[in-house]
């Protein structure tokens, strides 16, 4: 098997994802969830920001703080999904202890 045959997931559970020559290795998906979570929160918010300087753009830029708000809705849930994913894994293989940061 080739290296760009090779299935996304390896060992150690993390995602390799191929772009081209380049190789991106996401190991903590929670991580990355959260990262790209905290990202759109802010891209809403810029974007029914900026919206609210013309009266014409108001009511759009009311519906960005409304995705915004359920971006931020959803922040929990990722941390809600973590947890219950560790204490699953923590079940499965005694000894192995969850980590202190929190996303």
């Amino acid at each position: 098997m080739s290296e760009h045959e090779r299935p996304p997931h390896n060992k150690t559970g993390s995602l390799t994802l191929h772009i081209g020559n380049e190789e991106l290795v996401i190991r903590q998906r929670y991580e990355a969830a959260s990262i790209a979570n905290d990202v759109l929160i802010a891209v809403w918010f810029l974007i029914g920001s900026i919206m609210f300087f013309s009266p014409e753009w108001t009511r759009t830029g009311t519906w960005c703080f409304v995705f915004g708000s359920v971006e931020l809705m959803i922040r929990p849930l990722i941390r809600l999904t973590r947890q219950l994913h560790l204490r699953k894994a923590h079940r499965a293989a005694p000894g192995t202890a969850a980590s202190d940061q929190d996303y």
